[in-house]
């Protein structure tokens, strides 16, 4: 694969005791050390146009001026520093360089994935939360319709939480179809089933709240059941992965139960998908707080396109999961 990063996103340092910590991207450049066919890109920093098109200008402004100011805790959990805007906008420009890389024909052992930090979907309209400042996704997407690159663009988040703030954006647009499989009433407690798209965009945002100890077989039916055949029927022309590994079963800060094998049962299937809509295929990085458990996911999605067959999902199904997918196609006409 190719990896779009930049040393600019290490200065955007949370502390010690943080878990967005620079630490999660050196994990992840060692992992891949003995890697085949890795390759590493540097992309320019996103412009102010690009940011201020998905967040409020005078938000914009107000990031700039504490990080200016040398930063601090902008709220419990989301920490600035004096390097903290530079790097924000480092991180949503290389989201955007995966995002034009894949509608370019970048895909197999090309396929474009943007680790920068800090990550970015709970960053809504005018505010940071959730250890993000500005919405990578979104900034990409954005862009790129914008650009007349593509009409139909799909963002599918599999980070143990909700992307509220890639949500909120988009709520409201028939061009821009989002999808999360998330945790259940983990933070920040968005993502209901019945959250599905307004002001004639209904349709367009898809939630599957998990119950927690969801793993490898219960996301995989959800993925065929409710997200290959809604990204048929939408037919977009970029699919773009908010790719967090935080529903790892090792990962410190979420219950789930989905294995480094499962993310790789995840990859196949946005890759089976993306060919059969015709898409381009990109991922940017979300969450991920377990440094072994993050850097051996970002390596499985790299070797799964570097020509490594996942291995068969194993397990039983469980009703919760099996009612709320019925719920979730009810919602959908599926």
């Amino acid at each position: 694969m190719q990896f779009g990063y930049s040393e600019a996103c290490l200065e955007h340092d949370t502390g010690d005791r943080h878990p967005e910590s620079p630490d999660r991207l050196r994990a992840i450049r060692e992992g891949l050390k003995r890697e085949h066919g890795v390759s590493y890109e540097e992309a320019a920093p996103a412009d102010r146009s690009e940011i201020e098109a998905v967040h409020d200008e005078e938000y914009v402004e107000e990031i700039e001026a504490f990080c200016a100011d040398g930063g601090g805790n902008w709220d419990p959990d989301t920490v600035a520093t004096a390097e903290t805007f530079e790097a924000a906008l480092t991180s949503a420009g290389l989201a955007r360089w995966a995002a034009t890389e894949a509608l370019s024909g970048s895909n197999g052992r090309r396929t474009p994935f943007a680790i920068g930090r800090p990550p970015g979907h709970h960053a809504v309209e005018d505010d940071a939360m959730g250890f993000c400042f500005f919405n990578n996704a979104a900034v990409a997407a954005q862009a790129i319709i914008d650009e007349g690159a593509a009409d139909r663009v799909a963002i599918f988040d599999w980070d143990v939480h909700h992307g509220n703030g890639t949500q909120d954006i988009f709520y409201d647009r028939d061009d821009v179809f989002y999808a999360s499989i998330h945790e259940q009433g983990l933070y920040p407690g968005t993502g209901a089933i019945d959250e599905t798209g307004t002001d004639g965009a209904e349709g367009t945002t898809l939630n599957v709240p998990l119950s927690a100890g969801a793993g490898d077989p219960e996301y995989q039916y959800a993925v065929e059941e409710t997200l290959s055949p809604l990204l048929e029927r939408f037919d977009p022309e970029l699919l773009f992965v908010s790719a967090g590994f935080d529903a790892h079963r090792h990962d410190p800060i979420s219950r789930m139960r989905v294995s480094t094998e499962g993310y790789a049962m995840l990859t196949e299937q946005v890759r089976g998908i993306a060919d059969r809509v015709d898409a381009g295929l990109g991922f940017v990085l979300e969450g991920g707080y377990g440094l072994d458990t993050l850097s051996e996911g970002v390596r499985t999605v790299h070797e799964t396109f570097d020509g490594r067959d996942p291995i068969d999902v194993e397990g039983k199904i469980n009703d919760s999961t099996r009612v709320l997918v019925d719920d979730v196609k009810t919602q959908f006409d599926l």
